[in-house]
């Protein structure tokens, strides 16, 4: 007989009948109910067995953590919240799981534990119902991109181009490490290694992607990126995966609209999708924001605040009005922000939420931003400070895209990669897009854990991605 998923076997249409289900135990009571999860849902399905058929040794083995396979009839359940039970008729132990050495039992474990057993915190509800929304979330984000005429490019993981460049980049060689060969000034010999050149893990995908934008004309990257950021917060990871749309003839505006509907179109997917793990974590959080000071807690429930930006339209402001209005605001006349607020430097999550939080309430487009905080390809606006960039703010998290007109002009472009010190003949090929037919275009980026935290409540990065790869950290 097939194995069915609990999923499908929750509601009453299947009374009558005989399946068999295969999942692990959660828990085990008065030497007759079992509840079982096979992790295609937040629910278990209740087992009931034959108190007194079933033997002693059998039930011993009945602990939290062991698979189990059991085949019976579907029945009306006689216990609260719960439509069906299945009345068992044949049952197999399939692994045991001692509950001496089994970490993961019934109980409340901390965050920091779980990580620590990151093979097995899956089994746990919390997990289970986050990593089912970053399912939703996956599918929903090329739903999104495919419906909206988009081509997926898997653009390359081995670069020889820092596209941001800040430098954080993880390096890529075969040579031998402590005896490698150098050239007459002493400096290794890259030509001796496997590419010839330098090489790096990608920190982005978005050169690559723009040109294939400027041929297919709208593509999307979707895939893992790399910054050697020696970063222990609770927002950042060394591996971590990118969504990157590009879009030729486009300008800034263009990409906000875009910006904005993929934002929308996604949540509410997932709002129509995974309303029982949603609701899960809602609680989940509301009980972990009891033990929090009453002005560190959300005013509004976790599906609430999703539902919110679905609905509501997204605000326009230059960063140069965003720094005047944090100037004018009670924190920074009182002196409680920690980060300076001037013209010129960067905004924090700090700045980006009170705007988001406290003075628009809702979402917000930041643009214009002052070119030496910005990257080289950001297209150069006329005032000759500012580039057409533009980063989307949610309430609850800040900063959850990030964007820009890309510069299309040959020129202005050279310039910019001398300002950065990037040589020419190391981007040459993304040089030549403007070279052969250039065209303005717009592009962004969303950090797809950054977009899983957001939706789930989850407050540490590290708990949205199976296994974290952070500083002195690659276990599993």
């Amino acid at each position: 007989m097939q194995r069915e998923r609990i999923v499908n076997l929750r509601d009453e249409a299947h009374i009558g009948k005989e399946v068999r289900v295969q999942g692990w135990v959660r828990t085990f009571r008065n030497d007759q109910f079992i509840a079982v999860n096979d992790g295609s849902c937040l629910g278990n399905l209740q087992l009931v067995i034959d108190r007194e058929a079933t033997s002693d040794a059998l039930k011993k083995r009945l602990t939290t953590g062991a698979a189990i396979s059991a085949t019976g009839v579907l029945e009306a359940s006689q216990g609260q919240g719960q439509a069906t039970e299945l009345r068992v008729a044949e049952l197999h132990i399939l692994g045991d799981a001692d509950p001496e050495s089994f970490p993961i039992q019934m109980k409340r474990h901390s965050m920091e534990f779980l990580r620590e057993k990151a093979h097995l915190r899956f089994r746990t509800s919390t997990f289970g119902a986050v990593f089912r929304v970053r399912h939703a979330l996956n599918f929903a984000i090329h739903k999104f991109f495919t419906e909206e005429g988009f081509f997926q490019m898997h653009t390359p993981i081995i670069t020889g181009s820092d596209a941001e460049g800040a430098g954080e980049m993880f390096q890529v060689t075969t040579l031998d490490v402590a005896n490698a060969p150098k050239t007459p000034d002493g400096a290794v010999d890259y030509s001796s290694d496997f590419f010839g050149k330098m090489s790096n893990l990608t920190v982005s995908g978005q050169l690559e992607a723009e040109l294939a934008a400027m041929a297919l004309g709208q593509v999307y990257t979707f895939g893992p990126t790399f910054r050697a950021e020696n970063s222990n917060t609770s927002r950042h990871l060394a591996e971590f995966w990118m969504i990157e749309p590009e879009v030729a003839f486009a300008d800034l505006a263009d990409n906000m609209k875009l910006a904005e509907a993929c934002l929308k179109s996604v949540l509410s997917d997932v709002l129509g999708r995974c309303d029982e793990d949603l609701a899960f974590l809602e609680n989940r959080e509301r009980d972990a924001e009891k033990q929090l000071p009453q002005d560190q807690r959300h005013d509004v429930s976790l599906r609430e605040r999703l539902q919110a930006v679905v609905d509501a339209p997204f605000l326009h402001v230059t960063y140069t009005e965003a720094i005047d209005l944090l100037q004018r605001s009670k924190p920074y006349k009182k002196k409680k922000f920690k980060y300076p607020v001037e013209w010129g430097v960067d905004l924090q999550s700090e700045h980006e939420r009170w705007l988001v939080e406290k003075h628009f309430n809702g979402p917000v487009i930041i643009t214009d931003y002052p070119a030496s905080i910005k990257a080289f390809y950001m297209r150069q606006n006329d005032d000759g400070k500012t580039v057409a960039a533009m980063d989307v703010l949610v309430p609850g998290i800040g900063e959850i895209i990030g964007g820009s007109q890309r510069e299309e002009r040959l020129e202005n472009l050279q310039a910019k990669c001398a300002e950065f010190d990037i040589p020419e003949e190391h981007v040459w090929w993304y040089l030549d897009t403007r070279r052969f037919g250039s065209a303005k275009h717009a592009g962004f980026g969303m950090g797809f854990e950054r977009l899983v935290m957001y939706v789930t409540g989850m407050t540490n990065i590290r708990d949205v991605i199976p296994f974290p790869r952070t500083p002195q950290n690659a276990e599993f």
